[in-house]
């Protein structure tokens, strides 16, 4: 394979500069995030603009501004970092309780409740080092998966919104339907007519975004009457106490959060198709140790979530 010209010819500290010069656009704080020189950082600026043939920084009143290149390589920097970082904590032999890194999920509010925690305690109790970020889910990160994917380590998402990358199958779940305690009217059981006339809360609610449960309701006719659109799960069950509201919700957060919010939890009056929660990551990971160490645990971690459930 050639070698890449360009890469040889570049200092990878510009790639450090570059990034904190972007957020901060500002010499003088750039300098001291680095903790280096102004003239070694306005060295550095000039490099860059060199290379890039394009001022990046542009003064608008008192302040500085990013031009329109600048603003697009702001959104790269961050994940070339993040990949620059992974190759050199590679090591020849792994061992995870002398790993000092961060694992950045990409996860939904309800995936994080049930499976979150365990996840937690066994890299507490394997890896201390180790640092783990959970970051909600986004529509843009499920519409723009590839990108997502170059900054973390991996999407927790059911199947049926990504395909073409390398996934873990985790647990499943099953949709139930969620209504106050002392709700006025539904009794032990919900028919489809209920399900056509009471308020609805439901989550995101756009067409590539949305619950599965809620997709396979249109299917069979039946549009929901929303009254309140939210961007997690674990808030529905707090917008239904009290009210003639109704929900779908995965079971297992339904039966953790019934305890302290006052709902009611019913079977969904026809066949719904179970929630079946994935691990999706980025193949530029298949041949590093530590990511797939950080796979079985994450599959270690499901299996005992799958087993409290038997």
């Amino acid at each position: 394979m050639a070698v890449d010209r360009v890469l040889a010819n570049l200092d990878l500290n510009l790639l450090v500069t570059l990034d904190t010069l972007l957020r901060e656009r500002n010499v003088t704080r750039t300098s001291e995030q680095l903790g280096v020189s102004q003239p070694a950082v306005s060295g550095a600026l000039a490099r860059l603009r060199r290379h890039f043939g394009d001022p990046l920084l542009t003064r608008v009143g008192n302040r500085y501004e990013l031009t329109p290149l600048a603003a697009r390589v702001a959104l790269l920097t961050g994940p070339a970092l993040a990949g620059v970082r992974r190759v050199f904590d590679s090591t020849a032999d792994f061992d995870p309780s002398q790993l000092d890194r961060e694992f950045t999920l990409v996860i939904s509010d309800y995936a994080a409740a049930v499976l979150g925690p365990l996840l937690a305690r066994r890299l507490g109790q394997l890896a201390p080092g180790v640092r783990l970020r959970l970051e909600q889910t986004t529509p843009y990160a499920v519409d723009h998966v590839a990108d997502t994917l170059r900054a973390a380590d991996g999407l927790v998402i059911p199947h049926g919104f990504v395909t073409d990358l390398p996934y873990l199958d985790l647990f499943e779940d099953r949709w139930v339907c969620i209504v106050s305690d002392d709700h006025p009217t539904v009794g032990d059981t919900l028919s489809l007519d209920e399900l056509r006339t009471l308020p609805w809360a439901v989550i995101f609610d756009r067409p590539t975004a949305f619950a599965p449960a809620a997709r396979q309701l249109r299917m069979l006719g039946i549009e929901a009457h929303v009254e309140v659109v939210v961007d997690g799960f674990v808030q529905l069950p707090f917008l239904i106490t009290g009210t003639r509201r109704m929900a779908l919700i995965q079971e297992k957060l339904a039966r953790m959060l019934a305890p302290v919010t006052g709902i009611r939890i019913l079977d969904c009056p026809f066949d719904v198709v179970p929630v079946a929660e994935a691990f999706w990551w980025n193949p530029m990971y298949r041949n590093d140790p530590a990511h797939a160490w950080f796979r079985e645990l994450i599959l270690s971690a499901a299996a005992t979530l799958r087993h409290k459930a038997e």
